[in-house]
């Protein structure tokens, strides 16, 4: 069995020919909280059955995996997310907290039951009020005996990168959405970690060739990856088989994966650095303290010195986007339904920075927004039921959907779709402004389900709505999610209601037939008395009816903007200080020096 461990994980090409029978493969998690010191810093830290790094989750194409998940946090709620798998047929197990399920609730149990059908490199973490970072993520490897590659390696290496904060996430959060930051600037990482830990050792063996599969489980920063002294064979990217393509350095999005075949040296003399170093064009401000680098090695020899890494002139990572679809499946030409978003930040009346997609920011739902499909009846296909700030799109069943993303905002932001794969069709350089339908397309776009749009660029994906369910499309900068930077896919609802019932709910279809949302789930949000059926707002009688729904911040007054929040946030400052200082001048004792008064001893 493989294992996870700070060290690192080895998956032997026995696991992949030994899987080729269908197995029901089943996990008992015991979410908790642990001490963990990945960089020497104690801190509590979110683990599974006492332990942190968690536990990989791996199965074969085929095998059903069921997660008993109880929640022994004592103070959080919780959900998992298994992060790039389609789940196909049930959406309800997609694990995002206020659309497909309720949070799992303090001392609650949940169930997961995902039947594997596809193969690759992904990732499960927490979906639930920006938890992950504190350590409820870790690997999720699908096997496949049928791999095009399965005899050009020897041995399977996973390799995680991540950023680390000393603070735990809730208190990050609450000085992140707030009127003291009105610009949004996001915390920076207090370190970087591989495979969870620091100065990692990789043993390898001269003249063998490995798959490193490599998952950026990071809350913020991107990663740019190299092995010093090797070439990287990219194969894989988001569970897609690529045509080989060879890279000297990669660079690695928040919830990116990569696969890449290594083939070491034939003399074991040296070993080398491994070098993740995260992008710090991310950050506002770069604190002088940060080391923005986590070194890894390859050990060919034990007893010869760990060199420290070369310095290198600039980054140059491999580009993504010229990547080929092994399958070569051709472009999605006839788009049937276009979804145009437009991104910014800016404040709401609270004073708070917030994301924003067409001017709304995502609010989550008083009823998940899956529920609300379910028990809609025939209104299920009127996005108004939903809610405007869930920022709904609903498709049809197997339209191809376009989605033209232009960001007017400075910054890069990794966008993840649940439930697909995309085409990439289009990517911007910086600076380029709205999409203006001015491109060539490629021919055989590449294919995966997190892709970076550039600063005030653009980007064009597509794929096809063949997956009835309900989908979150997101940044992946855990910060964005936070602040609102997501829309949801209300996929093909009136199929999904003959394929998936809440039959504790008398709004349900009355399709017997259907598959029938876990009693566990219902569980979950009865335990927080929070409504199963209904709209956004949890009305059953008049669906179009939105009072008392959730709703963000009104908005700022007219004329009101950013960098008057923050001349106002100083003035309020400098006036506390000042006050203070008046205070503390008041208090000090006054003696008379005969030649004038002399303040303080």
């Amino acid at each position: 069995m493989a294992f996870y461990s700070a060290a690192s994980i080895i998956l032997t090409l026995h696991l992949l020919v030994s899987s080729a029978i269908a197995a029901t493969v089943t996990y008992d998690f015991n979410i908790t909280w642990v001490t963990a010191q990945p960089d020497g810093f104690s801190r509590p830290t979110i683990g599974i059955n006492g332990q942190w790094p968690i536990p990989p989750i791996t199965a074969a194409v085929g095998d059903k995996v069921i997660l008993n998940v109880h929640n022994g946090l004592g103070n959080q709620t919780t959900s998992l997310h298994l992060h790039g798998l389609y789940m196909n047929g049930t959406t309800h197990m997609d694990g995002a907290v206020g659309v497909s399920q309720c949070s799992i609730p303090i001392g609650g149990s949940f169930v997961y039951e995902v039947q594997i059908d596809q193969p690759g490199t992904y990732w499960y973490h927490s979906h639930d009020s920006g938890q992950y970072p504190d350590g409820l993520r870790g690997p999720l490897i699908i096997t496949d005996p049928d791999s095009p590659y399965k005899d050009q390696y020897d041995e399977e290496i996973v390799l995680t990168l991540s950023d680390w904060y000393h603070d735990q996430m809730p208190g990050l959060l609450s000085r992140f959405i707030s009127y003291a930051n009105p610009t949004g600037a996001e915390p920076v990482p207090d370190t970087a970690l591989m495979n969870e830990t620091q100065n990692l050792s990789i043993d390898v063996e001269p003249g063998k060739t490995y798959m490193f599969r490599m998952i950026n489980m990071a809350a913020f920063a991107a990663m740019y990856l190299w092995f010093e002294g090797h070439t990287m064979r990219i194969v894989e990217v988001d569970g897609i088989y690529t045509e080989a393509a060879e890279a000297d350095m990669i660079y690695m999005t928040p919830a990116q994966r990569y696969s890449v075949l290594i083939t070491t040296k034939d003399e074991t003399s040296s070993n080398f650095a491994i070098v993740g170093s995260m992008d710090e064009d991310l950050f506002d401000t770069v604190p002088e303290t940060l080391n923005p680098n986590v070194t890894g090695w390859l050990v060919y020899d034990k007893a010869a010195p760990l060199p420290p890494p070369a310095l290198v002139d600039s980054f140059e990572p491999f580009d993504d986007f010229i990547l080929v679809p092994y399958d070569r499946l051709p472009i999605l030409d006839k788009v049937d339904h276009s979804i145009e978003l437009d991104v910014k930040m800016g404040n709401l009346g609270d004073g708070a920075n917030y994301a924003f997609f067409n001017d709304l920011t995502y609010v989550r739902p008083k009823v998940p927004t899956l529920y609300s499909a379910l028990t809609s009846g025939d209104m299920a296909p009127d996005p108004t039921i939903y809610g405007a700030n869930t920022i709904p799109f609903v498709l049809e069943k197997n339209e191809v959907v376009e989605i033209v993303l232009n960001s007017m905002d400075p910054g890069k932001h990794p966008f993840h779709l649940h439930g697909h794969v995309f085409q990439a069709v289009v990517r911007s350089e910086d600076e380029a402004g709205v999409y203006a339908n001015n491109v060539t397309f490629p021919e055989f776009p590449m294919r995966r389900d997190t892709i970076m749009v550039r600063p005030n660029g653009h980007i064009v994906l597509r794929f096809r709505a063949d997956n009835p369910g309900v989908w979150l499309f997101h940044c992946h900068i855990e910060w964005h999610v936070a602040s609102g930077l997501i829309a949801t896919m209300v996929e093909a609802p009136l199929a999904l209601q003959q394929t998936l019932s809440m039959a504790q709910s008398p709004y349900a279809s009355p399709n017997t037939s259907a598959l029938a949302i876990h009693t566990s789930h219902i569980q979950a949000c009865t335990s927080q008395d929070i409504p199963i059926a209904g709209n956004a707002a949890g009305n059953t009688v008049d669906l179009l009816d939105l009072k008392g729904e959730n709703l963000p911040p009104k908005p700022l007054p007219a004329g009101f903007e950013t960098k008057g929040i923050v001349a106002l946030v100083f003035s309020i400052v400098a006036a506390f200080l000042g006050m203070a200082v008046i205070g503390w001048y008041g208090t000090l004792e006054v003696k008379n020096t005969g030649a004038g008064v002399a303040v303080g001893s």
